[in-house]
């Protein structure tokens, strides 16, 4: 999961899909992180206080992750590399080698209909941060059925 910072949209997708794969009996079979494409700025930092706030209000523990940058390991690490919006997949795409572009997606592109990306609640309101969450519950709900397709037509012993 990748947004600019790794304080707000990003780590919010990462506890929210973790929630949601350990509810669907996925979690010890899927590994998941989030980073910033601009992640320097909160480097060893956790989450935007608002973020756990709103976060924890509906069951989701956001208080261990910190924030990091996306680095090129990520890129040869993850089977899905998900933006919260167009310019983070824009730098993802410029940095990302070519045999590993195919792993580069909008988060909301798992959404059916709706919005196709995840704004930016950190210089908005309350009401943003609800926002992200409903937007972001949608795809992941959405992300876990695939995931769970994927898993079950790989051969056995491997994830």
């Amino acid at each position: 999961m990748v947004c600019m910072g790794n304080i707000c949209r990003s780590p919010t997708a990462e506890g929210v899909l973790r929630h949601k794969l350990r509810a669907a009996g996925l979690d010890g079979r899927v590994h998941v992180a989030s980073a910033g494409t601009h992640g320097d700025y909160h480097a060893g930092s956790p989450p935007d206080r608002r973020s756990q706030a709103h976060a924890a209000r509906r069951g989701y523990d956001l208080s261990a992750q910190r924030a990091q940058r996306v680095e090129s390991l990520h890129f040869e690490r993850y089977d899905y590399i998900l933006a919260m919006d167009e310019a983070n997949l824009e730098w993802l795409r410029d940095a990302c080698p070519p045999q590993h572009q195919a792993k580069l997606r909008l988060l909301m592109a798992y959404a059916p209909g709706g919005a196709p990306v995840v704004p930016d609640p950190y210089y908005g309101g309350p009401a943003g941060f609800d926002a992200v969450l409903d937007l972001v519950e949608q795809a992941c709900d959405a992300f876990v059925n695939h995931l769970a397709q994927q898993l079950s037509q790989a051969p056995s012993g491997t994830s």
